[in-house]
C-alpha cells in the first residue's frame, strides 16, 4: 500500500480509502460539534447566536437605535462572518428574540415573530424589524476593552470575536438545545437573580457543594408559568450529574364551575392541547367534559375553559388523567453539555457549570482592567510629556519654529520620549493656555488615582472577587426578575380507566346456553322472556352498572373478565363470547357474575369442595382468562353463589343422595383460586363412580327457610326446621324426607 503521505507524480495525494474516511469524518464531527452545535460554558453561545449579535452591535442597534430590518442584519451576519443559509440564520435570530421561547431575550423585536401557539409562524424577513434587547448589554458591553480574542472571518478580511465578554451565566439564564454528532445537549432556563446569588456565594465561598449551591439555585425557570412537579430528590440528581429530567405541568385554576388554564408548560401550544382533549371527547373518553373553547387573548395570551357536565365530576382526577394523556404536563431531558474553557465538550454539573463561568468571568474582568490600566498609564505618560513643555513653554516654541527636525530636538532638550514628542507637537495652541495647565494636572491627579486603584485590583485577588460579585449583584438588580416557573409537590399523574371514563348506569348483562352475551338497560328485564337462537335458551344473568367489569366462568374452572360497556345491546342476539374470549377447546360457559369489586361469591365443584371469593379476584384480562377453580377428576362447576353477608349467612348443600347440610358460610375459607375445602362429605367410593354428587348449593340469610324442589313437588323448611340440619363443615348432612330426596334446585323461603 503506498505511504498516506506519499505524492504521486502528477502531484495528488494517495491514502487508503477507511484513512481517508476517518478523517474526514472526525473533522466533521469536531466541525459540528465545536463550531455550530453545541454552546460554550463562556458566554452560553452558539457560533451563528454570538455572530448575529456581534453584527448587530456592529451596525449600531442598540437597545435605544431605531429598529432595522431583518434582512439587513441576516446579510451582514452572512456576508461578514457566517456563511451558511439565511433561512437558519434568520431561524437563530427568531428565536432570541421570542419571549416565550428565552427566558431574557436577546433580541427586541417589532412585527411579527411568531406566537407560543405556533412558534414558526413569524413573518419573513423582509417585514421584520429587530435590535438588540436591553439585556444583550450584558454580552456586548465590554467587547472593546480588551477583554476578547479575535479571530479572522471566513474570509480573512475581516475579525469576530471568539467569545463575548459576558458580565453573567448566560448559559444557565438563556439554556440551550442542540444536536452533534455522536452527543446533544439540552440545558434549561434559570432565573437570573438564583443564579446571580449561587456565583456569589461560590465566590465567597469556593468549596460549596452543589447543595449549597441549590439553596439559591432550586430548580431552572422556563420563560412560561407551568409548575415543575419533579421532586427535589430528582432535581438534586439532575444537578449533581449533569443529566436528568424535568416535570412541567400546566396550571389550572376554577371559575364558577369552570376549569381554566392559564399556563402551559414551554413550548406547549394551546391549539395543540385542545385538539387533544378535543379528540378524547369525540371518542367518547371523557365523559365528564360538556365543552371546551379557546378564551385566549392580550390580557390572557392562555385561556383555556373546559365545561365539566356537572358539579359532581372529580376536577382533581379528571385534571390527573388530562395531565397522564395530553402535553398539559410534559417531560424535558436535561444534558448539560458545553464547551469547556479548555475548549473540550464534556457534561458539567451545575457547580462545574458555575466554577467554570466564574473562571472565565474573573479572566475577562482582569483582562479588562490591565486594558483599562495600560490606557491610563499611556494617558499619564503623555500629560507628564505635556507638563514638562508647560515648564519651559517658549523654549518648546522657539525649537518647533526654528528647528528642522523639531521632534529629535525636542527629545534631546527634554528628556522626552518619542511619544510624548509627537503628542506634544500635536497639540493645538488653544491648549497652551494657564487654564489648560489646571485642568491637565487635575486630569493626572485623577487618572493617577485611578491607576492606583486599577493595580490594586489587579495585585489582590480577594478584591478581584469583590468586584466581580459586586458587578453580578448589580446586573442581577438591573435585569433580574422574579421566578415565573414555581416549584411543586403534586401527585404523579395517572390516565383514567376504562370503568372510569364509561358513564354509570344500571345494566343487565345476559348469557345463554351456548355463551352468547348482550346488554340491556336497567335492572328491571326479565331475562328469560328474551329471544333467543333455535336450540339456544337462557343460562345466566348479572345485574351491574355499566362501568363496572362482569366476570364469565367457563366448565374446567376459568375466570374471565369484559367491561360491561363494551358488550353488544340486547336489542339483538348479541354475540358469541368466543370472540373475544379463548376458552379450552370444547368448555362451555356456566355463569355470569357482576356486582362491586368486593362482592363475594361461593365458587364450588359438584365433588363437594368450594371456596369464597370476591369478584376482583376473578378479574382476569381478556383471551386467555386465568384458572379460578380446580376441578377433581370427572367433576363439573357448579353456578357460583352470591354471599352478601359471610358472617350471618348460612350455606346449604344438597346431594344427589338426598342428603341435606347446613352450616354458617363462614366456615370456609376466602381464596384467590384453587380447589377449595370440603363442602359436604360423599362416600369416596360413590364420589369416584360419579354416583352420588352435589346436586344444589344456596346461601341462607339470617331469620329465612329454605324450598326445596323435586319435580313439580317443593318442600319448604321453616328456619326453625333447618335445625335438624345443621353440622359441621364436610360432614355427611341428614337425609331429606322421602320423596324430596332428588332434589332439583334450593331456594330461599
Amino acid at each position: 500500500m503506498t505511504d498516506v503521505s506519499a505524492d504521486n507524480h502528477e502531484g495528488l495525494e494517495r491514502m487508503p480509502l477507511h484513512v481517508f474516511s476517518e478523517r474526514a469524518y472526525l473533522d466533521y464531527s469536531m466541525y459540528v460539534i465545536l463550531d455550530r452545535a453545541l454552546p460554550h460554558v463562556g458566554d452560553g453561545l452558539k457560533p451563528v447566536q454570538r455572530r448575529i449579535l456581534y453584527a448587530m452591535s456592529e451596525l449600531g442597534l442598540a437597545a435605544t437605535a431605531k429598529f432595522k430590518k431583518s434582512a439587513r442584519t441576516v446579510g451582514d451576519v452572512l456576508g461578514k462572518f457566517h456563511p451558511h443559509g439565511d433561512t437558519a440564520c434568520y431561524e437563530a435570530m427568531v428565536l432570541m428574540a421570542q419571549g416565550f421561547s428565552y427566558r431574557y431575550p436577546l433580541i427586541d423585536g417589532q412585527g411579527n415573530w411568531g406566537s407560543s401557539d405556533d412558534p414558526k409562524s413569524f413573518a419573513a424577513m423582509r417585514y421584520t424589524e429587530a435590535r438588540l434587547a436591553p439585556y444583550a448589554e450584558v454580552l456586548l458591553a465590554e467587547v472593546g476593552q480588551g477583554t476578547v480574542d479575535w479571530q479572522p472571518n471566513f474570509d480573512g478580511t475581516l475579525e469576530e470575536p471568539r467569545l463575548l465578554p459576558a458580565r453573567l451565566p448566560n448559559l444557565l439564564l438563556n439554556g440551550a438545545t442542540g444536536i452533534a454528532v455522536g452527543m446533544a445537549t439540552d440545558i434549561p432556563s434559570h432565573n437570573l437573580r438564583e443564579v446571580a446569588a449561587a456565583c456569589i456565594h461560590l465566590l465567597a465561598h469556593p468549596d460549596a457543594t452543589v447543595a449549597e449551591l441549590m439553596a439559591h439555585v432550586p430548580g431552572p425557570d422556563y420563560p412560561t408559568a407551568a409548575e415543575i412537579v419533579t421532586p427535589p430528590a430528582e432535581l438534586a440528581r439532575l444537578y449533581e450529574s449533569g443529566t436528568g429530567s424535568i416535570r412541567l405541568r400546566a396550571r389550572y385554576e376554577l371559575e364558577q364551575g369552570d376549569i381554566v388554564i392559564t399556563a402551559l408548560p414551554y413550548q406547549v401550544s394551546g391549539n395543540r392541547i385542545l385538539e387533544q382533549v378535543a379528540q378524547q371527547m369525540q371518542a367518547k373518553k371523557l365523559p365528564m367534559v360538556e365543552d371546551l373553547r379557546d378564551e385566549s387573548d392580550h390580557e390572557s395570551p392562555t385561556r383555556l375553559v373546559m365545561v365539566p357536565r356537572s358539579h359532581r365530576v372529580d376536577v382533581e382526577r379528571l385534571m390527573s388523567h388530562l395531565f397522564a394523556t395530553t402535553d398539559l404536563e410534559r417531560s424535558y431531558r436535561v444534558n448539560m453539555n458545553v464547551i469547556g474553557r479548555d475548549g473540550r465538550p464534556r457534561v458539567m454539573n451545575l457547580r462545574e457549570v458555575l466554577v467554570e463561568w466564574l473562571g472565565y468571568r474573573t479572566e475577562t474582568v482582569r483582562r479588562r482592567l490591565e486594558h483599562r490600566l495600560r490606557k491610563v498609564q499611556n494617558r499619564l505618560h503623555l500629560l507628564a510629556g505635556l507638563l514638562i513643555a508647560f515648564l519651559d513653554l517658549d523654549e518648546v516654541i522657539r525649537i518647533i519654529r526654528t528647528e528642522d527636525e523639531p521632534k529629535a530636538v525636542l527629545m534631546t532638550r527634554f528628556a522626552l520620549t518619542e511619544v510624548q514628542a509627537e503628542y506634544i507637537l500635536d497639540t493645538r495652541l488653544r491648549q497652551l493656555a494657564r487654564l489648560e495647565e489646571v485642568k491637565l494636572r487635575a486630569e493626572q491627579d485623577a487618572l493617577a488615582e485611578e491607576r492606583d486603584r486599577l493595580q490594586g485590583l489587579l495585585d489582590s485577588e480577594r478584591l478581584l472577587k469583590k468586584l466581580v460579585g459586586e458587578e453580578l449583584r448589580r446586573d442581577a438588580d438591573k435585569y433580574g426578575d422574579e421566578r415565573r416557573s414555581s416549584l411543586v409537590q403534586r401527585e404523579v399523574a395517572l390516565a383514567l380507566d376504562e370503568t372510569e371514563l364509561a358513564p354509570s348506569e344500571p345494566v343487565t348483562v345476559v348469557l345463554s346456553e351456548r355463551g352468547w352475551v348482550r346488554s340491556a338497560k336497567g335492572h328491571e328485564l326479565d331475562p328469560e322472556g328474551l329471544g333467543y337462537k333455535a336450540g339456544d335458551a337462557y343460562l345466566s344473568a348479572a345485574r351491574v352498572r355499566s362501568n363496572q367489569p362482569v366476570v364469565f366462568l367457563d366448565a374446567t374452572g376459568r375466570g374471565y373478565s369484559l367491561p360491561a360497556h363494551t358488550l353488544p345491546s340486547a336489542r339483538g342476539q348479541g354475540e358469541p363470547l368466543t370472540g373475544r374470549l379463548a376458552p379450552p377447546k370444547g368448555a362451555d360457559f356456566v355463569a355470569v357474575l357482576g356486582g362491586g369489586p368486593e362482592a363475594e361469591y361461593l365458587l364450588a365443584s359438584d365433588a363437594g369442595y368450594g371456596f369464597l371469593v370476591t369478584l376482583q379476584a376473578l378479574y382476569a384480562k381478556p383471551k386467555a382468562g386465568k384458572a379460578v377453580l380446580t376441578l377433581p377428576p370427572g367433576a363439573g362447576v357448579l353456578p357460583p353463589v352470591p354471599v352478601p353477608d359471610r358472617h350471618s349467612d348460612r350455606l346449604a348443600a344438597v346431594t344427589t343422595g338426598g342428603h341435606l347440610l347446613v352450616y354458617p358460610v363462614s366456615e370456609l375459607p376466602e381464596l384467590p383460586r384453587g380447589k377449595g375445602n370440603k363442602i359436604i362429605g360423599i362416600p369416596a367410593a360413590r364420589a369416584k363412580a360419579r354416583e352420588e354428587y352435589v346436586a344444589a348449593l344456596a346461601v341462607i340469610p339470617e331469620n329465612a327457610g329454605l324450598a326445596i324442589r323435586s319435580g313439580k313437588r317443593r318442600f319448604t323448611l321453616k328456619p326453625a326446621d333447618l335445625e335438624r340440619y345443621h353440622g359441621e363443615r364436610g360432614r355427611r348432612g341428614r337425609l331429606l324426607p322421602r320423596g324430596f330426596q332428588r332434589v332439583e334446585a334450593l331456594e330461599i323461603a
